[in-house]
């Protein structure tokens, strides 16, 4: 049985009459440093208005129903923004030199930077003991109308027995960075027992040794978790090189504003870009224009904070998608390219939830989910951690998304006959060739070219020129070591 669910049109600068067609629904550093790929410019408010959408199929046809979309609404209604404006910074600093004091890792910092731009709206600090919970067991909060927000990832700062200590008795708390700069007020706080276990098991679905995260993160940290109120005493930034290329939620719903985008579709990734990738960008374009979409824009959104160490930098990734976009691959015009500030947990169809929030925050009313989405191979057994189609099964069906569109998209891998990334076809299967990023990142390391039409040239310079500077540099270092 078909669904059919009305939506209209409407431009985000200007009412253009209404637009319908029908679709079906079916049941660490480098030497390489990335360009601008667009400058921002002083923009309009946003007039944004909120519609309950259904979820999307990939077979999305011209003959069920009409569509109409607007930019997405919020969580919560109003996009939080935790940084304490500059008048008043002074004051702030001031304040927090005289509080207890607890010490931020390199991780701490990026969810900070994550929580104060609004990406997990409306949470407005690390959680209390009661969001923890229901974001633990139900992967969402409920507001104070009843309604419900996603928030499947808890957002926490654990702190250890020496640092509890320390606080005492006091409400407030400064938060100090890794290179011990004051960077925020926890006001109003909560300290509550970090059981680890229990946190692992519930977001990871098992307590197998070897998920990044969890050794990079919560195995070392404390056996308390700390909740409160931010104050941000100033933007987060790193001064990578890459801050140009941060845009808040706030800044990318400003730009969708002023390319007057009536639809956002929003691709996260951690792998550099290649053609099959692109496949899939271009091809939910040409389908949300035949649905009636206007100006469709593509949030190209690679993941920005920890990731794998196995993984490609963050600025390798940066400096490849640019090359992407300057080879034409995608099209500048109708893509926007921005870094989110997240840490990656590897924890599948739970993260793939966290990942869609934000984008909702972002102001994305499509998300482009594919295969395995956030997962990884099994830290201990050969086989995937999670089932790869579980994560747009979720997607579908997860409290507090409804209103976002979820694209899953169709399996990409190289036609071997058309010597080109296609649409794999069932039907001559053994003329398809599957390139993993492990595969990928294999053929750059040894200096083997992948097959013709798997990746721009340009894009697939930078990645070969990254390899061997990890050569040269184990090569260096090797002549150093006395034997």
């Amino acid at each position: 049985m078909s669904l059919t669910i009305k939506l209209h049109h409407v431009n985000s600068a200007s009412a253009q009459g209404h637009a319908t067609t029908s679709i079906k629904k079916s049941g660490y550093s480098t030497k390489f440093h990335s360009k601008p790929i667009y400058h921002s410019n002083p923009l309009a408010p946003l007039v944004i208005s909120h519609q309950k959408m259904q979820s999307l199929s990939s077979s999305c046809s011209r003959n069920g129903l009409a569509v109409k979309s607007s930019l997405i609404e919020p969580d919560g209604g109003a996009l939080v923004d935790l940084v304490v404006p500059e008048s008043k910074r002074g004051v702030k600093i001031s304040e927090a030199e005289a509080l207890p004091k607890v010490k931020l890792t390199k991780i701490d910092l990026e969810w900070v930077h994550v929580v104060s731009e609004g990406w997990a709206s409306p949470l407005k600090g690390f959680m209390r003991e009661n969001e923890y919970l229901q974001s633990l067991h139900f992967n969402s909060l409920r507001m104070e109308n009843g309604s419900l927000v996603n928030m499947s990832l808890p957002i926490v700062l654990a702190i250890d027995d020496e640092v509890k200590e320390k606080i005492g008795g006091s409400g407030n708390v400064a938060l100090v960075g890794p290179d011990g700069d004051l960077v925020a007020i926890l006001s109003s706080i909560e300290i509550y027992k970090h059981n680890k276990e229990e946190r692992i098991a519930r977001t990871w679905g098992t307590t197998a040794p070897g998920l990044p995260y969890v050794e990079e993160v919560i195995t070392p940290a404390g056996n308390w978790l700390i909740g409160g109120d931010l104050e941000v005493l100033k933007p987060i930034q790193y001064n990578d090189g890459l801050d140009h290329y941060r845009l808040s939620p706030q800044q990318l719903r400003k730009e969708f504003d002023r390319r007057q985008a009536d639809a956002v579709f929003a691709f996260q990734l951690r792998n550099p870009v290649h053609n099959g990738h692109a496949l899939l960008m271009n091809d939910t374009r040409r389908r949300l224009l035949e649905m009636g979409y206007k100006n469709p824009i593509l949030l190209l959104h690679p993941l920005g904070g920890f990731t794998k160490a196995d993984d490609v930098p963050l600025d390798v990734r940066m400096e490849q998608h640019s090359k992407v976009l300057e080879d034409g691959v995608l099209d500048p015009e109708t893509t926007i390219v921005s870094i989110f500030p997240s840490p990656m947990h590897y924890a599948g169809p739970t993260e793939v939830q966290w990942h869609a929030k934000a984008r909702i925050n972002a102001g994305a009313n499509f998300y482009i989910v594919g295969r395995d989405p956030a997962g990884m191979g099994h830290p201990t057994e050969n086989r995937d951690l999670y089932d790869p189609d579980h994560g747009k099964k979720v997607l579908s069906m997860a409290p507090g998304l409804e209103k976002l569109n979820i694209l899953p998209f169709r399996v990409a891998a190289y036609d071997t006959v058309a010597k080109k990334m296609a649409f794999f076809d069932p039907s001559r299967a053994k003329d398809f060739l599957f390139i993993s990023g492990t595969k990928m990142r294999t053929y750059a390391r040894t200096g083997e070219n992948p097959p013709d039409g798997f990746m721009c040239p340009g894009g697939w310079d930078v990645l070969v020129k990254f390899y061997e500077s990890l050569q040269a540099e184990d090569s260096t270092l090797k002549q150093t070591v006395p034997a």
